[in-house]
């Protein structure tokens, strides 16, 4: 049987063993069993090629850093556990399906003893906030992977950079958009490789005619787990001040507005054409966090009425709350829930995750409940709220959950192809667009298309 096993596959045995599979899971019940999943369809392709099974590993598994997800901090971990025997670091998203047999042909074709950055490239059309309007002159000259179709480091490179991070401590800086900013510490200004291209991992469906070729694919990014929660289970908290009544409250009126049961529009001037509600804390230039605070101990009071699900967002925030009803049908509200668009800040020396505030917060209520029995507080009424939340958040040890269909900018501030296999839930900013036909666009579902929406989903499951 031996024999007739190395018979028929000479070279997956060898291949399989050198290649340890790194799922970029999180600590959020949900996103634990998308891993999970992930994790036992790679063990059952391995089972049908009759072979041991590689490493799997859950980043979110590591270590308690909360670091861990923004990966350059755990590569001393990947050198010290994988660098002598083995050859790849593949790393996949929880939605990232693998074809096994064609991935190993692929990670064939390139000499393991090189320095290799694999990857299905994006790159910016124009130079972007979010990226710090890098290569403002030839923004779409520099390449970064699409996580979402797995990307892979070779072990010589992996060796290499484990000894920069701790030679030279990461800086203690933001995180924002991590495919990015892993593509350019790996780049280092021209002394390491850029990224190579790989036609066969690709974020096309799975079941698309033209996913013949790829050895990876994506699963739909709009998870539907049941029946999606409820408006009236939503409560929704815009932030505004005097100054945005005349020029963005409208646009709220005009787009989203009326897909929301139970809103409030939050001041610091009482206008009762809109209405707004003064909640005794002055507008700031910045930072909003007096206001935020007073939110959280509102949305727990009596003044409004109890939901499971508290979403805050600014008054120039676009938002679809019916995907976004979908989205949660994936989530306990009895368990504490942060979830939107996650950034950092010195998660290279032990900071924090943070949800940034202008693609959306949304909240489960144990989580609001949690945050405020904690005493956590601003440090003044401008601070930055997002922040503040992520420091609060991490202090009790309420994870923040990242989902990558809400944004803090606005669609053209993303690569193209990135948003290709998205069915967004927010963006953020009104500069220099025309916001009500960006919603239009990009966020508004007709009743029939947000019928066929729910239809494809469940058939996707």
């Amino acid at each position: 049987m031996l024999i007739m096993k190395l018979h028929l596959h000479p070279h997956w045995q060898k291949c399989l063993r050198e290649v340890v599979f790194v799922i970029q899971s999180q600590r959020n019940s949900f996103h634990v069993q998308q891993a999970e999943r992930l994790r036992a369809d790679l063990l059952l392709q391995t089972e049908e090629l009759q072979e041991s099974p590689p490493p799997i590993l859950l980043l979110h598994t590591l270590s308690d850093s909360e670091g861990d997800w923004s990966i350059l901090p755990s590569l001393p971990y990947f050198s010290s556990h994988f660098g002598k025997n083995s050859s790849w670091i593949m790393f996949l998203e929880e939605e990232t399906n693998v074809k096994l047999e064609k991935l190993l042909t692929v990670l064939k074709k390139f000499v393991r003893r090189k320095e290799w950055f694999l990857g299905k490239p994006l790159h910016d059309d124009e130079s972007t906030i979010i990226h710090h309007y890098a290569f403002a002159e030839n923004p779409s000259s520099f390449k970064y992977p699409d996580f979402s179709a797995g990307w892979a480091l070779s072990i010589p490179l992996i060796n290499r950079l484990a000894n920069k991070v701790q030679q030279e401590p990461l800086k203690s800086d933001f995180t924002i958009d991590l495919k990015h900013e892993v593509a350019l510490y790996i780049w280092d200004e021209g002394k390491g490789p850029r990224l190579t291209a790989v036609p066969e991992l690709c974020t096309l469906p799975e079941n698309s005619p033209t996913a013949q070729h790829c050895a990876t694919a994506v699963s739909t990014h709009s998870p539907l787990c049941g029946e999606p929660v409820t408006r009236e289970d939503i409560f929704v908290a815009v932030k505004t001040c005097k100054k945005f009544h005349l020029e963005r409250v409208p646009v709220v009126k005009k787009t989203w507005e009326k897909q929301a049961s139970r809103l409030e529009y939050y001041s610091d001037h009482a206008d009762p054409s809109i209405p707004t509600i003064n909640l005794g804390v002055p507008n700031t230039d910045r930072g909003h966090c007096g206001k935020t605070f007073a939110i959280l101990s509102r949305y727990v009071s009596s003044s409004v009425p109890k939901t499971d699900w508290l979403l805050i967002v600014d008054d120039d925030t676009l938002i679809s709350l019916p995907r976004l009803q979908a989205l949660l049908s994936c989530y306990d509200p009895r368990e504490p829930v942060c979830l939107g668009e996650r950034y950092g800040y010195g998660l290279g020396q032990g900071g924090y995750s943070y949800i940034t505030g202008g693609g959306g917060m949304v909240f489960s209520r144990e989580a609001v409940l949690r945050l405020l029995a904690s005493g956590c507080k601003c440090y003044s009424n401008d601070a930055p709220d997002d922040m503040v939340v992520g420091m609060c958040l991490n202090a009790v040890q309420i994870p923040v959950t990242h989902s990558p269909l809400f944004h803090q900018a606005r669609p053209e501030d993303y690569a193209r192809d990135f948003l290709a296999h998205q069915i967004p839930i927010s963006f953020h900013k009104h500069w220099n667009i025309d916001p009500v036909a960006v919603f239009s666009k990009w966020l508004n579902d007709s009743d029939s298309s947000a019928e066929r929406l729910s239809t494809r989903l469940k058939e996707e499951l």
